[in-house]
């Protein structure tokens, strides 16, 4: 499995302008990380159910789109997946992040503050600790960790964010959560980043299109209009159509850089290999929302063809999210989530 997922993030890393000796240390250390997952042969089923990918592939490739300038590549993996018991993995996964950290100098204060709220001795939930590494030229990247807010249990899920955000500082923001019916993750920007962020994600199952509209919570982000146009494109749904997106739902981040209580970004989620016949047809569809925010879709199309050789008529779920981001003071961006399908290629879906 190492040995695949290698191939493929040397391949997007030259896609993303990265050195080749870059580009071979950060394989390295995602391998490294994700410890005895990596060793594991393909011919052999997934060690455990991995919550990270539909076909359970510990790792999820990203890459943002924004106008005029080069793709940012992130990878995010579940190290240690599915070595021992939930806790055992869970306290290797802790061994892993704080390696990488100290591999490349990156603090983990944020972390450290409410570790023993999501990294608990018994932790609950389909998993404990992801780390997400943006890769930047250089050689240092900038580093994410995503939290279960049910590691102590699902009917504690609101109780442990709270608790988390008064620690951090957000006290306004514990007074007002985002809205959505399951608090998914929680992410913390960790070390060197321009605006550090603590970011909140939830579900909204069976949301329309025109529901979509309301989502944000950020001052000066996508107005209602662009978030119905964007859940409309990707969803693959004409002007008219309202209906309730009931398969896997939409998702929206919330993204805090102080203890105002507003949101200084947003994100939103649509599960478009749900929605889809085939990865043909989310391509186009990516390929409308990046031309529509100024965009070429070539680099979009030369990662698939990086990632895999298949037709992409022959299965669904490569490109498994489109995601349309604000941030205060940078333009909008389209990130397009790529599978590894190390495991398995999901049949498309039958009409």
């Amino acid at each position: 499995m190492g040995a695949h997922t290698t191939r493929q993030l040397l391949a997007l890393c030259d896609l993303a302008g990265l050195g080749a000796a870059e580009s071979t240390a950060y394989a390295r250390a995602v391998n490294a990380a994700l410890g005895p997952v990596a060793e594991r042969p393909l011919g052999l089923p997934p060690g455990i159910p991995s919550f990270l990918s539909d076909d359970h592939t510990p790792v999820e490739f990203s890459l943002s789109f924004s106008p005029g300038l080069a793709p940012t590549l992130r990878v995010l993996f579940e190290p240690a997946s599915g070595f021992g018991t939930p806790a055992e993995s869970s306290l290797l996964a802790q061994r892993a992040l704080r390696g990488l950290a100290g591999h490349w100098g990156i603090s983990t204060e944020q972390l450290d503050a409410v570790s023993d709220l999501f990294l608990p001795d018994d932790p609950q939930g389909a998993f404990s600790l992801w780390i997400a590494l943006e890769l930047l030229p250089g050689g240092t990247p900038r580093m994410k960790a995503y939290l279960n807010p049910a590691a102590n249990g699902a009917h504690r899920t609101e109780e442990t964010v709270r608790a988390a955000l008064r620690r951090l500082g957000h006290h306004h923001t514990d007074a007002d959560l985002p809205d959505g019916d399951q608090l998914l993750f929680l992410a913390l920007d960790l070390g060197d980043w321009p605006q550090p962020r603590l970011k909140i994600y939830t579900t909204h199952h069976g949301l329309t299109p025109t529901a979509a509209r309301s989502l944000s919570r950020m001052l000066d982000g996508p107005a209602p209009d662009e978030l119905e146009a964007f859940v409309r494109t990707a969803a693959g749904l004409g002007p008219r159509e309202n209906p309730r997106l009931a398969l896997r739902p939409v998702q929206t981040c919330h993204g805090y850089t102080g203890t105002t209580g507003s949101a200084g970004a947003f994100t939103a989620y649509v599960p478009v290999r749900d929605y889809a016949p085939h990865d043909g047809e989310v391509l186009d569809r990516a390929a409308l929302l990046l031309h529509r925010y100024g965009i070429d879709p070539a680099g979009l199309r030369d990662a698939l063809g990086a990632l895999t050789p298949r037709p992409l008529e022959d299965g669904v779920g490569l490109i498994s999210y489109l995601a349309l981001a604000h941030q205060h003071g940078r333009t909008p961006r389209i990130t397009a989530y790529l599978s590894s399908e190390a495991y398995r290629v999901r049949p498309p879906n039958i009409r």
